[in-house]
């Protein structure tokens, strides 16, 4: 590049985490990063000379691999996103000689408490295809770093919270069941806790593993807040903010939770024998998660050069304007119905389209009202 910038390639930037780091690069870095965020029509990860081609085209100085195929994808689809279209992608990084950042899943890992990045899960036929497809890559990664070079960070997530998840799924999905009035008790048992991952923090994290390739290049970081969370504790906090009178303080059982899951299952084929289209939620591939207690050690985290930007931002600190921002964003897509409030709207433009059509219509004609001038939307800021 002739004004000497360094050109990035996030793929999967479509998603929560892909989004967020894209965003960070354009409005943080603008003026030494050229960050492209190819979509699966420029560059499809099951199309090795999709990735050739375009990596030729940009020669990038660094690539960050965010994408994976649906949680609850065949095998065939699993392994070619999730495992053989990373591992195409690593080997062109050692091809160009730049850092490949690979972000990784807590999937990978047993269950436990305070678990370190060498505890992994053994490679076996029964896991489910993400977690199999996830372990994979990062074994994949380090015999690669080990035997060819690879200079390559694994930034490994656990239970991801953050705004501009457009898909509702993982934390968001939890927030969207309480929130549409969909969890009457709670499905999990006291004391199960787990970690979680700031999605607001990270590209800081990614920034800065780049910046210092000597002492990340070849390591694993667990990339989690400092203190696990109660799952039962976080499910009625999010109630008490909403003033909801469900989930009841009650634990379901994990036989009887499984056992709705099947009588579910069964309802949705029959839908299917007659036409209707209906699919469970691809999260409760990990309902055994609620029940059980899975928290990562921060530690080498901490003892590294990383300095946190919001050190004292945690889920529950972050919980009101998370709720503001989907609250705000379902109701506009109207997939909550449970509440009748004022709409995110000061200058009542939503009321006025809805009960009044014709006078908005003739307030915009004659010039009374400027479209232009919107008031502020959550849904909208970056």
């Amino acid at each position: 590049m002739g004004d000497n910038k360094k050109v990035g390639v996030i793929i999967g930037g479509s998603g929560l985490i892909g989004g967020t780091l894209l965003h960070y690069f354009k409005k943080n870095a603008s003026g030494t990063v050229d960050i492209y965020a190819p979509n699966s029509k420029k560059l499809s990860l099951r199309e090795p000379e999709d990735i050739h081609l375009y990596l030729d085209k940009w020669r990038p100085d660094f690539i960050i691999n965010t994408a994976i195929a649906s949680l609850d994808s065949d095998p065939q689809l699993a392994l070619e996103v999730n495992y053989l279209g990373g591992i195409h992608l690593a080997k062109k990084a050692m091809e160009l000689r730049v850092p490949y950042i690979y972000v990784s899943s807590a999937a990978t890992q047993p269950l436990g408490e305070n678990l370190a990045e060498s505890e992994m899960l053994e490679l076996t036929a029964d896991l489910s295809n993400y977690a199999k497809s996830k372990l994979m890559t990062e074994l994949t990664l380090d015999h690669l770093h080990k035997t060819q070079g690879l200079d390559y960070s694994t930034i490994r997530l656990s239970i991801v919270y953050g705004k501009h998840d457009h898909k509702i799924q993982g934390f968001h999905r939890m927030l969207f069941t309480i929130m549409s009035g969909a969890m009457p008790f709670l499905f999990t048992k006291p004391g199960v806790m787990h970690s979680y991952s700031n999605a607001r923090k990270l590209p800081f994290f990614v920034h800065h593993v780049l910046s210092h390739r000597r002492e990340f290049t070849g390591k694993t970081i667990n990339f989690v807040d400092r203190s696990p969370v109660e799952l039962a504790q976080l499910v009625l906090t999010i109630k008490n903010y909403l003033e909801l009178s469900r989930p009841r303080g009650i634990y379901i059982p994990r036989l009887v939770a499984g056992l709705g899951k099947k009588c579910v299952e069964g309802v949705i084929k029959g839908l299917a024998g007659i036409g209707v289209e209906a699919r469970m939620p691809a999260e409760l591939m990990f309902l055994d998660n609620c029940y059980q207690t899975q928290t990562l050690s921060c530690k080498q985290l901490e003892a590294s050069s990383f300095e946190d930007p919001y050190p004292e931002e945690t889920v529950f600190t972050a919980l009101p304007e998370l709720i503001q921002y989907y609250l705000t964003r379902w109701e506009h897509l109207n997939l909550v119905s449970e509440y009748n409030k004022e709409f995110f709207d000061p200058n009542r433009r939503a009321e006025q389209f809805l009960n009044s059509p014709r006078e908005y219509l003739n307030a915009i004609c004659s010039g009374a009202e400027d479209p232009f001038t919107m008031a502020s939307d959550p849904c909208q800021k970056e």
